[in-house]
Order: structure tokens, then sequence, then C-alpha cells
């Protein structure tokens, strides 16, 4: 029997024109699969270029069930969860994209960031802490290590932030030498507390080794030695102050007048203290330099002196306290009335946050910075 070819002619049209339908219909699903997704993120985009978060929120929740393998738009929702508060939606996204199995590496270790953020911003450090220790040795890790010092300042973990601190001083992140000497003083001081004098001095001691020009382990070490009876080691230690950091002698001025009086170092430490005045102009370093004249009366005169090259509501508030008018009753009246005025003159204020405190202090409790704090008061700045 022999082929007949007429049925081969026959069914190439056939199989061509079958062929070209099906790759139409396919065609035609993919542009309408790529129209969909694309035209819901780029929806999303303009709503948040807007900031329309709520609606680009929205947007992005339907691109990803349109497409869900599409990492990116992920990140995308979770990081809008986060800025807008709702952080355990953000976790959600950001562990299910950790759970996926296709994702490389470096999404992954991104996606690892992106989830100790959402515990960083929710509060819960402890969370945070794990998830950025997992950082460690991925491009993530000093952004890490900076979150976690931040984490062991806040909770006063001193310990834990002296070890990120070394790790972050051999990085490029520059020398953390004198935020490591404040970690010391703030175990110095909790030692102190509990009366163990002896550990306290070893860390202050350790404070100063590593940072010699950093003013607060001289200022905290000459206040131990004072404690500790010890007046000719406390002396020495602000004369050191006042050669390496003399900027700062304010802050220990009455301290110097105090040692210098236990053990009858007057004279030099008057020396110190004028000398410090010549330089800047302090209403604490006057203090410390009355506190030490002996005359009476050529000790207020500072107070005069200082008003005359500076105008000065403190300085007339002293001066005003030594002098006797002839009603004694008003001037009671005119002092406590000087002293309402100036109490807030007296105050510290922070440079970076503005948090005013009558105290000076070396970590700020409102913004946790370190050294914000200028050494002069409110109505010296």
């Amino acid at each position: 029997m022999e082929f007949d070819f007429t049925w081969v002619l026959l069914g190439f049209p056939i199989a061509f024109t079958l062929g070209w339908l099906a790759s139409r219909l396919d065609l035609r699903q993919l542009r309408i699969e790529n129209r969909q997704a694309p035209k819901a993120y780029f929806k999303g985009l303009n709503f948040l270029l807007n900031e329309q978060q709520d609606q680009a929120i929205d947007a992005f929740i339907e691109a990803v069930q349109n497409d869900p393998d599409t990492s990116e738009l992920h990140f995308a929702l979770g990081n809008l969860f986060r800025r807008r508060g709702e952080y355990e939606r953000a976790v959600r996204v950001h562990e299910h994209l950790m759970s996926r199995g296709d994702l490389t590496q470096p999404e992954r270790e991104r996606a690892q960031h992106a989830l100790a953020l959402d515990f960083l911003k929710a509060g819960l450090l402890d969370r945070a802490e794990a998830a950025l220790r997992k950082l460690e040795g991925t491009p993530f890790e000093e952004e890490a290590r900076l979150a976690l010092l931040s984490i062991y300042e806040r909770s006063r973990d001193w310990a834990n932030a002296t070890e990120i601190a070394a790790r972050l001083g051999n990085s490029t992140q520059g020398s953390f030498s004198t935020r490591q000497s404040h970690y010391l003083c703030e175990q110095a001081n909790a030692s102190i507390a509990t009366g163990d004098t002896g550990v306290a001095l070893g860390l202050l001691l350790q404070a100063v080794a590593m940072a010699p020009a950093a003013a607060r382990p001289l200022i905290d070490l000459a206040k131990l030695q004072s404690q500790l009876g010890q007046g000719h080691e406390a002396f020495q230690t602000l004369r050191s102050l006042t050669i390496v950091a003399p900027q700062v002698l304010p802050l220990a001025a009455n301290l110097l007048a105090n040692v210098a009086q236990s053990i009858s170092q007057h004279q030099t430490a008057l020396a110190l203290l004028e000398s410090s005045y010549a330089q800047a102009p302090s209403i604490d370093v006057i203090e410390a330099i009355v506190k030490l004249e002996k005359d009476s009366l050529s000790a207020r005169k500072w107070y005069v002196a200082h008003m005359e090259s500076e105008i000065s509501l403190v300085a007339a508030s002293k001066w005003i306290a030594g002098e006797k008018l002839e009603d004694e009753h008003h001037h009671t009246l005119v002092q406590r009335a000087m002293d309402q005025a100036t109490k807030p003159l007296m105050r510290y204020r922070c440079a970076a946050c503005g948090f005013e405190a009558t105290q000076h202090f070396w970590h700020c409790p409102g913004c946790q910075a370190w050294d914000s704090y200028p050494v002069r008061r409110i109505e010296e700045l």
C-alpha cells in the first residue's frame, strides 16, 4: 500500500495554524500578567512619592499578590509598614522573606537586617540584639554593631558596650577610646555605689590610660582620690586636667578649691584658677577663687570685675548676697527675687537636643548623646 503524501501537505497548514493560535494565547496571557503587576507597582510608587502611604501599602499588597516571588516588593512593603509604625506587620513580611528557600544570600542578609530594624523600632531589644548578632560577617556588620552599641548604652550594659566599641574601633568607624573611657567611668561609679572603691580606683586609672586627653576620667579620679583622703594625689590629677583639658576646668573648679584647702595649696590653686579665668571667664571659676581668697573684700571684687566685662545676672546676684542693705527685710526680698531669676540661668543645656538640667551630664538623659553638654551654664553660652 503506497503512502499518500496528500495528507502531509494538508497537515502542515493545520499544524502551523494550531501553533500560531497557541503562541498568540500564551503571549496574550503574558502581556496581561506583565501589565497587572507593574501597574500595581508603579501605582504604589506614585502614591509613595506623593506621601500617600495608606494607598501605597494597598497598591504594593496588590502587586505582591500578583507576583508573590518578587522579593523587592516584599522589602518595599516591609519598610512601609515600619515607617508607619506597624511593626508586627513589618516583622511578618520580613520573616516570610526569611522562610523562602529560593532567596539568595545577599537578599537573606538584607532581610535579616530589615528584621533587626523592625525589632529595634518596636522596642524589642532582646530580639533586636539576637537579630543584629547574626549580621556579623555581612555587609551590614558595622551598622549592626552601631545599633548594638546603642542598645547596650540604653540598657547600661557597659561590659558588652565596651566589647562592641573595641570592635568598632578596629574598623573604619574611627576611634572609640573616649567612649570606652566613659564606660569605664560608669562602671567605676557603680562600684563606688556598692562601696568597692578599690575596683573603682582601678577602673578610673584604666580610663585615664585609655583616653589621656579626656576630661571625665581625670575629674572622676580626682573626686574619688579626695574621698579616700588622697588630697595630694587628687591635686596632681587636677593639675593634669588643667594641662590636657583646660577648657573643662569650670566643672572641677570647686573641687580644686576644696582639695587645695585640705592640703594648704591655696596659692598654687589660685594661680591655676586665675589663669583659667583669664583665658575663658566663668562664674564657676570665680566661685572657686572667692572661696580661696583670704580677703573677703578683694574676693567679692571678682564679681564686679566680671560684670564690667560681661553682663551677668548671676554675678550680680552673688555680689548682692554679700552686701548689706540698710533695711535687712528689703535685702532678703531682693535676694530672693534674684535667686529666683538666676536659677534657670545656672542650668546646663544639651547642645544636641536642648535638654536642660541643674547638673552637668556626660551622657544626655534626653537624647543619649555623649559629651553634648557644654561646660558652661546657660547664661554663659
